[in-house]
């Protein structure tokens, strides 16, 4: 007896259990499958193939090739030739075949066909899978486009399984997190991201219950980074993609495709290019409300006041009075504690390596934050008991030191840096103009 024998139909009506569970499989495939025998007479044809052509197994089994039905008689031969020479060839055979549908027209399809032996291990035909070119391009296309997402993106690729864990991860993103593609894999995702973890999974969360947002997010987040080097705050804008199954009647979420890209870099310039334009519009309009004052103080203090603004949340302006002494000449906010600092021209009671004096003898900035116990920190310094950060810098004004300007932040706001230390100076050139102004008449 035949290794093929009998249609998916004939089979389902095969006695046994065998027959049943072999038409069921070969019915509920998603690919179109046909066999052939040793002799080229077709013996099985499944529901795709009877979609695909039209053709009903009822017709299609028992016919010897495909002329006449299946083909034009002039591929017929040359297309049961390319077919049955996969009985010959070890492995599969690819080809793409133009067949008849049953209504005439045609129909490019790809199919795989391979070669099989009966039970004394000779040829007994072949069998052959096929589907419509353009169902075969689009798959393709589509693991195509996996791979290169997956491959070399210019953006991070993260598969979100539904527990929020990492499933897939391309190299783009492994880097922009700082670990292996691999690592990351099953993990949650708070062991990378230090802050703005509840963020990031509260939005993987909406997307699995509501689909994805309208249009990209920013998502600002600090990377816990390995060896001690420090966190690293990171911006990451982000689109987001539900993933669920075509094989479910109803839609199943299998998780989440994360698209970002890291715009730390430009989303910190822009801040900077913001920061600066309101610094500068702060000093000309500081500049225009100091020239009405006739009192250098009066003056000094509406320059602090539009200054502290986003800056700092104390001001203190201390003249020189005498040898490496310093006198309180005006605090900003007016009324705020000023520890014991001592106004009224008294002079302050400074230690030899107090901030304010260093910036003195070097004619320039200095920056300081506070250790562990800020209250006792600010305190020897003799500033207000929430400073946590500090910047002291020269007043010069005709080539002499007439003073030092100081700003002071809590802990709520970060140290200084750089650029924040340029603009204090440029508060304090125009601090000690109008400190040292010669009197009028």
């Amino acid at each position: 007896m035949s290794a093929f024998t009998g249609s998916a139909r004939d089979t389902a009506s095969a006695p046994g259990e065998g027959g049943d569970l072999l038409a069921a499989l070969l019915d509920g495939m998603d690919a179109a499958l046909c066999a052939l025998d040793a002799g080229g007479t077709v013996t099985h044809w499944n529901r795709e193939a009877e979609r695909i052509l039209g053709w009903p197994a009822a017709e299609a089994v028992g016919r010897r090739g495909f002329d006449g039905w299946a083909a034009r008689s002039a591929d017929a031969e040359e297309t049961l030739a390319r077919l049955m020479g996969a009985m010959r060839t070890p492995g599969r055979q690819v080809h793409e075949l133009a067949l008849l549908r049953k209504d005439g027209g045609r129909v490019l399809v790809r199919s795989q066909s391979a070669g099989v032996r009966g039970a004394d291990g000779r040829p007994a035909g072949v069998y052959c899978a096929f589907s419509e070119v353009h169902v075969q391009i689009d798959l393709e296309r589509s693991i195509a486009l996996s791979e290169a997402l997956f491959d070399d993106a210019p953006w991070g690729v993260v598969l979100i399984d539904a527990d929020l864990r990492p499933a897939v991860v391309n190299g783009y993103a492994a880097k922009a997190i700082g670990t292996g593609r691999t690592t990351l894999l099953g993990r949650p995702l708070g062991d990378v991201v230090a802050g703005g973890v509840e963020e990031l999974e509260g939005a993987l969360q909406h997307v699995l219950a509501e689909g994805g947002p309208p249009a990209p997010a920013d998502l600002w987040v600090t990377l816990a980074a390995a060896s001690g080097a420090g966190e690293r705050r990171r911006c990451w804008r982000s689109g987001f993609v539900r993933l669920a199954s075509p094989m479910t009647e109803e839609p199943v979420p299998l998780g989440v495709a994360w698209l970002f890209q890291d715009v730390t870099a430009e989303r910190l310039a822009a801040r900077e290019a913001d920061r600066t334009r309101f610094r500068w519009s702060q000093l000309h309009r500081a500049g225009v409300a100091a020239a009405e004052y006739a009192d250098p103080a009066e003056a000094v203090a509406v320059l602090l006041d539009f200054a502290l603004a986003g800056f700092a949340d104390h001001g203190l302006v201390d003249r020189v009075a005498g040898d490496r002494r310093l006198a309180r000449a005006v605090a900003s906010p007016a009324g705020a504690p000023d520890a014991d600092g001592l106004g009224g021209g008294f002079p302050q009671r400074y230690g030899p390596e107090h901030p304010a004096l260093q910036a003195w003898d070097r004619a320039g900035s200095v920056r300081v934050d506070a250790g562990r116990d800020a209250a006792s920190w600010a305190a020897d310094r003799h500033w207000p008991a929430d400073t946590a950060h500090a910047l002291c810098t020269a007043l010069r004004s005709r080539g002499r030191t007439v003073g030092v300007l100081t700003f002071l932040r809590t802990a709520v706001r970060g140290g200084f840096d750089r650029q924040d230390a340029l603009y204090a100076e440029t508060v304090a050139a125009r601090v000690a103009a109008a400190l040292d102004a010669p009197p009028l008449g």
